[in-house]
């Protein structure tokens, strides 16, 4: 989704989302790799039913990664791929399905995004190289010595990461084969349904698993206790877990860590970027030249759970003429989301991420709710009407924002120039004195060391053009939206209209607002039409959005997806021609080709009042599709056998090994031929697959039971005496105009509730600027502490601690917090305060380690592993190896679901003031007058 800052803001505004995941990891005995038991239950102590992998989030860092040395050959990055695949499954362990989706034949809305992403990665690619040849002869020339560089053996172009090329129909391969190689041989693999829906299948990943789920939802065999597990890091996968209203939805993701130092790409050196490269004062030794890596990626658990209960308060709405609906509520967040970003259209102007834009409007929502009198959508159908509304408020202002966003960047860039001339004095008072210390510093370390003459005259320049660097980016916005007369600047200079257009503005708008309809339809029911697209490179402004009532919302539903290289054809530039068959290449380079002007060897990217070249706009034309087609058309008939299966829309695939019980199902079929066809026609009995529902059809890449399976990779053996049954699969089918509902389904069965109003008073930027309050400043998000699902505090490190001694000097060190302090949480013992952080020490300790030390439960509370009842009664026990946490009758002495027993509350706590393992009190309980329990509410909610 496009919005690059949404995470961060979700996860520092409502902090308890997140937690970290608990990884078992295989173990070398004698030489020997012991697999983890995937059978046992989780250590993250909640047991998933059903695993989600949207494989383009995993094929890209599989293939080329930023944190160590790239594959060598395809073989390496499949063998990557499966092995990222093995540790999610290792953390997730699903009891039911795993389903992984690649990428096929996007909407035609998401194409003219996938078109600049490949178009601007080709041409940074090009300046990249250009830009390496010239600092490095510079390096040369000065004297100074760099690596040797490395011949490349094997060049990858990312690019192929898409339908329709040779890659991805091998990587379809590779995943049956490691599919069918993990249904024989590993146990935790041995009862689960698998589906695989390659790059032949249309539909982005993350939208096929969401029309998986919306149409297994819509059958009476749905378990609503379903839990579900998606992996993928882009935003969307956030909006679209909340879509569903499933109540136990958890995205699993890598851990974001940013301003992390990537290295330079021309000597290996940390601390700096290319662009700012030195060289190395003598010749580096050629076994040092190596990638350093970086710390193994670790793996976070965002619970949507818990995220609904944070939009429940904020959204809630006192006095309301109507009955408070939190489903419906949650559906106009996700829509209003759509507003500040998302892979379809560019963000409304007024609106930044990072200037509060969702708060904003849900300011604006609860204020204009009373007047709208009812919801903005239903069902994934928007109601102009009340958008109206909230666009009329936001319309009136945006002068305001422009003009406060330009006084904080001005504010800014004075704060940074003033940083980086410190920064600068200081490497220039650093180099005379190495220069004045004679030549013996030449000889030290490579990369250590600073030296040539050169350099003070070198980085006053540099000084001087990053000083210039704003002064030059205000010279080319020729809109300055702070200014007075910005709309009638911004409509000239992007859209090429003349001042006071008012009907060319309101078109603009229009498009934009059917836009947002075709968006929360996409979300909710599927794709409404795969030929529609938004038809400008640029948003209009809120208060452009008059008498939106009249757009029609309504989509044609008879529209096809392009097939594979129709695709490859619209997004890729003519650099990437070698993935296309050779006459259809051709017309990408020829000069008299019909469709010549759709691959510009050049185009302009407008940074549009941004800083760097990724945040700007690729101004590139768009594909006319009649065109395209008809030029298409006179090549088809050179494609090859190979060519024409590349090329085709094609089904997915269900794989169970011998121990599922769909097994003797699918084997009874394939030896009586029910399966005639490749089409999905026959029935699948949801009564085998734990209630998923579906047709069956014949799978021409079944390798027949008792037969060797052959590996694609050289370096992976042959599967011998092959009992894998496959099948290629098919949604149910809904009449035309079906409706999926958008609620919480009968039966279902929520966690217990975990977010408190302290919670939400301690959240960042709770009434603060942005949101119509005063101007509040929120305690610092530190963060969470590693393996760890609470939040440190501010003495939680030991190099803090130190710094903070260094700063008020030793007489101060042992001193413990303030009676004022105290008198709140309690009295203190000075005896307790002898950690080197300054937290209470406690008396005794579990094994020599700290008992709040333990790696965390399942979100967030530190408890000791244990089992977990539903109760005799409740239904979906048979199916479940493992119930997940959540029951009445385990919860204990104390009443609350994290404490099953009065022994298991009896531990010391960092907060606690006077005596010693105090039991926590259950939510809501008053302390005794001593404090005797753990923190206040703001803190002691955290840990509940």
């Amino acid at each position: 989704m496009g919005v690059p800052a949404f995470f961060r803001w979700l996860s520092k505004t409502y902090g308890n989302i997140v937690v970290h995941c608990v990884e078992e990891k295989p173990k070398e005995i004698d030489g020997k790799t012991i697999p983890v038991d995937t059978t046992q239950p989780n250590p993250n102590d909640v047991e998933f039913d059903n695993l989600y992998l949207d494989m383009n989030g995993i094929i890209h860092p599989c293939c080329h990664p930023e944190d160590r040395p790239a594959p060598q050959s395809e073989d390496e990055m499949m063998e990557a791929i499966f092995e990222y695949i093995d540790r999610l499954f290792r953390i997730v362990r699903p009891r039911r399905l795993l389903y992984m989706a690649i990428d096929g034949v996007a909407p035609r809305a998401k194409m003219n995004q996938q078109r600049s992403r490949r178009f601007r990665a080709s041409k940074e690619s090009l300046e990249k190289k250009e830009d390496m040849e010239r600092i490095r002869q510079e390096i040369l020339d000065r004297g100074m010595f760099l690596p040797e560089s490395k011949k490349e053996s094997f060049h990858f172009d990312s690019n192929c990461i898409t339908p329709g090329t040779e890659f991805m129909f091998r990587l379809a391969d590779c995943l049956r084969y490691y599919i069918s190689d993990r249904l024989m041989h590993d146990p935790g693999w041995s009862k689960i349904e698998v589906i695989l829906s390659d790059a032949n299948t249309p539909g982005e990943g993350e939208h096929k698993i969401m029309d998986f789920i919306r149409r297994q939802r819509a059958n009476p065999d749905h378990d609503p206790n379903t839990h579900h597990c998606l992996c993928g890091a882009d935003a969307d996968l956030i909006m679209l877990g909340l879509a569903t209203h499933e109540p136990h939805f958890t995205i699993i993701r890598e851990e974001f860590k940013p301003n992390q130092d990537k290295g330079c790409d021309m000597c290996g050196q940390m601390g700096h970027e290319l662009k700012n490269c030195e060289g190395l004062s003598a010749p580096q030794d050629p076994s040092e030249n190596n990638k350093i890596l970086g710390p193994e990626v670790q793996f976070i658990f965002v619970r949507l759970n818990v995220l609904r209960e944070y939009i429940e308060m904020e959204l809630k709405v006192d006095d309301l003429p109507f009955k408070f609906d939190f489903e419906r509520a949650l559906d106009d967040w996700v829509f209003m989301c759509f507003f500040v970003g998302n892979d379809f259209l560019p963000h409304l102007p007024s609106l930044e991420i990072r200037e509060g834009a969702i708060s904003r409007l849900i300011s604006l929502y609860k204020a204009t709710i009373h007047k709208t009198k009812g919801y903005l959508t239903k069902d994934g159908i928007v109601n102009l009407e009340r958008v109206q509304l909230i666009m009329n408020d936001l319309g009136t202002m945006e002068d305001g924002i422009f003009k406060k966003r330009r006084e904080k960047e001005l504010y800014f860039r004075q704060v940074n120039k003033r940083k980086k001339m410190r920064e600068q004095a200081w490497k220039d008072e650093k180099t005379m004195k190495f220069e004045s210390a004679g030549p013996l510093y030449k000889l030290g370390k490579p990369g250590t060391e600073v030296v040539a003459e050169d350099q003070t005259d070198k980085g006053v320049k540099r000084k001087a053009e990053e000083i210039d660097e704003d002064e030059e980016m205000d010279k080319q916005d020729e809109v300055k939206l702070w200014e007075d007369g910005w709309r009638d600047r911004y409509y000239q200079s992007k859209f090429g209209v003349a001042p006071g257009d008012e009907k060319f503005r309101k078109t603009v708008a229009h498009a934009y607002v059917q836009g947002l309809c075709w968006v929360l339809r996409y979300y909710y029911q599927g794709c409404a039409s795969w030929k529609w697209y938004f038809p400008y490179h640029y948003a209009p402004f809120a208060c452009d959005f008059v008498d939106i009532a009249e757009v029609s919302s309504e989509f044609d539903p008879n529209t096809k997806p392009f097939k594979p290289l129709e695709q490859l054809m619209s997004v890729f530039p003519a650099a990437s021609g070698k993935f296309l068959p050779e006459t259809w290449r051709k017309h990408m380079t020829d000069i008299d080709s019909p469709i010549i002007d759709f691959y510009p060897s050049n185009f302009q990217i407008d940074l549009n009042g941004k800083k760097y070249a990724w945040q700007g706009v690729a101004l590139l034309p768009f594909v006319d599709e009649p065109r395209l087609l008809s030029t298409l058309a006179e090549v088809y008939p050179d494609l090859t056998e190979v060519e024409k299966k590349r090329n085709r829309n094609g089904p997915d695939r269900i794989f169970v090994g011998r121990h599922h019980p769909l097994f003797e199902f699918l084997k009874e079929l394939f030896e009586s031929n029910a399966l005639a066809s490749e089409e999905p026609t026959v029935d699948l009995n949801p009564k085998l697959t734990h209630g998923v529902r579906g047709t069956l059809g014949k799978d021409v890449f079944l390798c027949p039971i008792g037969k060797t399976k052959e590996s694609p990779i050289d370096s992976l053996l042959p599967i011998e005496n092959c009992s894998v049954m496959s099948a290629t699969y098919k949604d149910p089918v809904y009449p035309p105009g079906h409706l999926f509902s958008c609620k919480v389904l009968p039966g279902a069965l929520f966690p217990p509730k975990t977010v408190s109003e302290a919670d939400m008073n301690r959240k960042g930027g709770r009434g603060g600027r942005g949101r119509g309050g005063s101007n509040f400043h929120p305690r610092p998000q530190l963060g969470f502490t590693p393996n760890s699902g609470y939040r440190g505090g501010g003495f939680s490190t030991a190099p803090a601690s130190r710094l903070i001694k260094h700063s008020i000097g030793p007489q101060f060190n042992a001193i413990p917090p303030p009676n004022s302090y105290n008198a709140y949480r309690g009295s203190h013992d000075g005896r307790h305060f002898n950690r080197e952080d300054g937290r209470r020490q406690p008396d005794s300790y579990s094994r020599g380690v700290d008992r709040m030390d333990r790696p965390s439960n399942n979100y967030g509370g530190h408890q000791s592993q244990r089992q977990y009842n539903y109760g005799r009664d409740y239904p979906q026990d048979r199916d479940r190896s493992y119930p997940p946490p959540y029951s009445s009758e385990s919860w204990g002495r104390q009443g609350h679901p994290h404490y099953p027993s009065y022994q298991h509350n009896e531990r010391f706590h960092p907060y606690m003031r006077g005596g010693r393992g105090q039991p926590f009190p259950p939510r809501g309980a008053i302390p005794p007058s001593r404090g005797r329990y753990p923190a206040p509410p703001s803190r002691r909610h955290q840990f509940f």
